[in-house]
């Protein structure tokens, strides 16, 4: 969720142009060598489409997806990388006072209000044919929505998810295992069976094994549950970290009852922050810190993920980026153990948990002069190139197509399909950072009732005061 500063991509703009010379040399040629001048109009007629994003990463993705589009739309895609400081007003300058209007642009769902009033972002022309259930998510479908209106195309998206240490939660089995048929009087120095195996050891392993498929935590109580019973390996300092100072973390603890917006974001009849569900998760967000003793104010969110590829603890809470990390970790010998990952757990048997989630989509621009063949190139990016963006960028696609070979991706669509998509009112745009402090003052012991009605009144001052 950092942004890094970026220049716009010359070197990847003069060498598209320079490939798009040499395929427009080799039509001249085919068209005759007499016909010299009606090929020159042919190469001036093409239509060209001005395509920015913000983000480095992208820049392969991109560059590929737009030299493959243009050699089968006979046309030009030229990509720009620009700053991200101030984008849409950037994108706003640029349509209104350049000769080269952006035409479609990568946008945060967060943003969309913001370019759609502006005029920088409309109704996509999909009528469906990409933009539904069968593509796509119903989070990544809200997050593109404004006002009814489907305003973009979903593109990429981030939400979290939980990653645990298999070989852990293994030996945790067979310690209560053990615990519990010495409860119950069983002989371990019992006849063998048939097998040859001490009917003791039998009994284990199958009673470790319950155990080990009962191990993935369903809800909090499951963690804290192994959290007082795990005999931990030496070396392990606990049993669930995260990065408690990210409001991105944590966000999961109320996102089923803190509503601002609603699904899509964009209502500002549906506010309700203060009610008593919201407040009985927080006073379990506050609980935890009893049993973890996590620092929100010297850890992080690398520094956690470190701790748990160096096995220092069974549980931790992640972002997409960490299904490569991981892998490359085990791939290296770096993570000596099996690890899997899992849908992040329900607050108790009765509070649900729900993420939240950040999608990047495509947006075509209002001022643009050439929105059908923006919109095409938008619904190629996210449906014929969906399975490359992962490999091409590091980006998880949002359609739910793509990746279905990759276990850990999967996961983490899953979640994301549940999740809570940024809310796009302009009026709400300070929600995030008040809540995170709130969320900092919960952990360190704070009123969670006061803190809550606060926030609300807050909130709902700051929407009343233009609706």
């Amino acid at each position: 969720m950092h942004i890094k500063n970026r220049l716009i991509s010359v070197a990847a703009v003069v060498a598209m142009a320079a490939a798009l010379f040499f395929g427009s040399t080799m039509e001249m040629r085919t068209a005759g060598e007499e016909d010299t001048e009606g090929s020159h109009l042919w190469f001036e007629k093409t239509d060209t489409i001005y395509f920015w994003y913000t983000d480095d990463a992208m820049t392969n993705f991109i560059n590929s997806a737009a030299v493959a589009f243009g050699e089968r739309e006979n046309v030009r895609v030229i990509p720009v990388l620009t700053e991200d400081s101030e984008y849409l007003e950037a994108l706003n300058q640029a349509s209104l006072h350049s000769g080269q209007v952006p035409d479609a642009y990568i946008i945060s769902n967060d943003s969309l209000e913001k370019a759609y009033l502006a005029g920088l972002a409309e109704e996509i022309g999909d009528e469906g044919a990409v933009c539904n259930e069968t593509n796509f998510p119903a989070a990544a479908l809200s997050a593109v929505a404004y006002q009814g209106k489907t305003v973009a195309y979903p593109l990429s998206y981030e939400t979290s998810a939980l990653v645990y240490n298999e070989t852990y939660l293994a030996e945790w089995a067979v310690q209560i295992a053990q615990k519990d048929l010495l409860n119950a009087g069983e002989d371990l120095a019992s006849a063998e069976n048939d097998s040859g195996i001490p009917v003791d050891e039998a009994a284990l392993a199958a009673l470790a094994e319950e155990y080990f498929q009962k191990a993935i935590p369903h809800t909090v109580n499951d963690i804290l549950n192994i959290a007082n019973t795990f005999d931990v390996p030496a070396g392990v300092d606990g049993v669930l970290k995260w990065d408690v100072s990210d409001i991105f973390y944590n966000y999961w603890i109320v996102g089923n009852y803190m509503i601002v917006g609603g699904d899509a974001g964009d209502d500002k009849r549906q506010i309700n922050i203060n009610n008593p569900e919201t407040i009985q998760c927080l006073e379990v967000y506050k609980a935890l810190n009893q049993f973890f003793f996590i620092e929100s104010d010297t850890v992080s969110y690398d520094s956690v993920l470190q701790d748990f590829i160096d096995g220092k603890t069974v549980f931790s809470i992640v972002t997409t980026d960490a299904a490569a990390r991981l892998a490359e970790a085990k791939e290296s010998g770096e993570l000596a153990f099996e690890y899997g990952i899992a849908m992040m757990p329900d607050i108790s048997e009765e509070l649900k948990s729900r993420s939240m989630s950040v999608t990047n989509g495509v947006a075509v621009n209002g001022y643009s002069e050439h929105k059908e063949l923006a919109n095409r190139f938008a619904a190629y990016l996210v449906t014929e190139c969906a399975d490359s963006l992962y490999e091409r960028s590091g980006k998880v696609s949002a359609n739910r197509n793509a990746g279905t070979e990759n276990g850990a991706l999967q996961i983490f669509m899953l979640e994301y399909g549940e999740s809570v998509p940024l809310p796009k009112m302009m009026e709400t745009g300070n929600f995030w950072l008040q809540l995170e402090r709130l969320f900092s003052s919960v952990w360190n012991g704070a009123d969670v009732t006061t803190l809550v009605e606060e926030l609300a009144n807050q909130i709902v001052t700051q929407v009343e005061a233009v609706y």
